[in-house]
């Protein structure tokens, strides 16, 4: 059984590392230090650390005056929070000005599980993703999300890093680097393409496995960066014969798959989809497993609107 590492626990020591190197890394949170994982960072460098108490908004426009000065705040608490509750103060505060913010959220989509629908953000795709010059970055494993977490640090500007609440699966065992636009092509195949994000990258390999047990030919993408889309990694999944299947634990309304639509309309490669994602719905308290099951968002569903495409092919 493959080794599970939390995400979270992965950010926060990436910022202690982060915070050894550049004395310009300052963090804040939002009372949530323990389940963001920031409190390693406060306990290394706590002069370095700004507890903002239950106050997400105030937190986004300290972190846009610390970045005012040549800092470069690392700011976390809940989705449901950073994406949601703060939103107005991330788009003027922040991107508007093109603040040098990194706002890494954690307990991101129904993964959050039994804390139930008011703590589950499936919409944070579509709304930091229309704030322009927002970058969305959603990493699938604890490699991936050491790698993302480092590109957001480079990368000059504002980025929107989407972090789960359960432990994934290590998917890549070798690290690497990636720049924002870079995205992990996992299979290559003719027949049909899987383009997942964040947990969903693991239920799309459980669905490639079940369909190419099918002798269905697989490509897989793990679009590590949802914001700014990839275009050639696009033309290249749009060359598959059936088509392409997009995979999400989020809204389907604003999400990848519906941005990727658009992208492939816009590149003259428009092709036969379909979507996993949830639909006009909210969540509801339970287990990760069985909120997926429920919604439709497990490997044997993705195989499912995959063979979909095959069968109208």
């Amino acid at each position: 059984m493959a080794e599970k590492k939390a995400l979270r626990d992965v950010y926060g020591e990436v910022l202690v590392e982060l915070g050894e190197r550049d004395p310009r890394v300052v963090v804040l949170d939002a009372d949530l230090s323990k389940s963001t994982k920031t409190e390693k960072f406060a306990k290394k460098f706590p002069d370095r650390f700004f507890e903002m108490g239950i106050q997400e908004q105030d937190m986004m426009g300290a972190a846009a005056g610390l970045a005012s000065t040549g800092k470069i705040p690392f700011a976390s608490t809940f989705a449901i929070f950073a994406a949601g509750r703060a939103w107005e103060q991330v788009r003027l505060s922040i991107a508007y000005a093109r603040f040098n913010v990194k706002i890494v959220a954690t307990h991101a989509g129904i993964a959050t599980g039994e804390d139930g629908a008011s703590h589950q953000m499936t919409e944070d795709i579509a709304t930091m993703g229309a704030i322009p010059g927002m970058v969305v970055l959603s990493p699938s494993d604890a490699t991936s999300t050491r790698a993302a977490i480092y590109a957001a640090y480079r990368y000059h500007g504002p980025v929107y890093v989407r972090l789960v609440r359960p432990k994934a699966p290590i998917l890549y065992s070798e690290p690497f680097e990636m720049e924002i636009g870079d995205v992990r092509k996992i299979k290559d195949g003719d027949d049909v393409t899987l383009i997942a994000t964040g947990l969903l990258v693991h239920e799309a390999l459980k669905a490639a496995d079940l369909l190419e047990k099918q002798g269905i030919s697989v490509k897989l993408y793990d679009f590590i960066t949802v914001k700014p889309l990839n275009n050639e990694a696009l033309r290249d999944a749009a060359s598959t014969r059936y088509g392409i299947v997009t995979c999400e634990d989020h809204v389907v309304w604003g999400g990848l798959g519906a941005n990727v639509a658009a992208r492939l309309s816009e590149l003259g490669l428009s092709r036969p989809m379909r979507f996993v994602g949830l639909r006009d719905v909210f969540g509801r308290s339970g287990s990760t497993e069985a909120l997926y099951e429920h919604y439709g968002l497990t490997g044997k569903h993705i195989a499912e609107k995959a063979l979909e495409l095959v069968k109208n092919g």
